[in-house]
């Protein structure tokens, strides 16, 4: 056993092809908060929540170090999921649509706090975001 026990998931960190297009979606989409922009190194960080979604942009000094874009062929993350309250599907389906996002409808999925409605959407660069409601517990 190790000596620490994991509490929640810190920050992810995504590689963006156009770093203000990005800014704007979580912003705009999810109600993310920009707290840190670190120009030198192409790194935006975004509250969400108790998290963090960090940013880097390709073309600087971090976002270079590890290649080319992601796309349909070759991903940098499956998806991550960001818990939300409240969790009404038709609401949330409006909203993600006026962004001009393709929604499925809401399935029943695990998650940390156990089995509850999410439902999955794709941000500009094609990197999968869940959306979680509470657990049926």
């Amino acid at each position: 056993m190790p000596p620490f026990i994991i509490q929640y998931i810190d920050h992810i960190v995504l590689r963006v092809a156009d770093l203000q297009r990005s800014i704007d979606f979580y912003r705009q989409v999810f109600g993310a908060e920009v707290v840190k922009h670190n120009e030198p190194l192409g790194l935006v960080h975004l509250r969400a929540g108790t998290s963090m979604i960090d940013l880097v942009d390709l073309q600087g000094e971090l976002g270079q170090k590890g290649g080319g874009a992601a796309g349909k062929e070759r991903r940098n993350v499956d998806h991550f999921c960001l818990r939300i309250e409240p969790f009404d599907e038709s609401a949330l389906i409006e909203h993600l649509q006026a962004h001009g996002l393709s929604v499925e409808t809401a399935a029943r999925r695990f998650g940390a706090e156990g089995y509850g409605l999410s439902l999955y959407c794709f941000d500009p660069d094609g990197n999968q975001v869940e959306l979680k409601g509470p657990s049926e517990a």
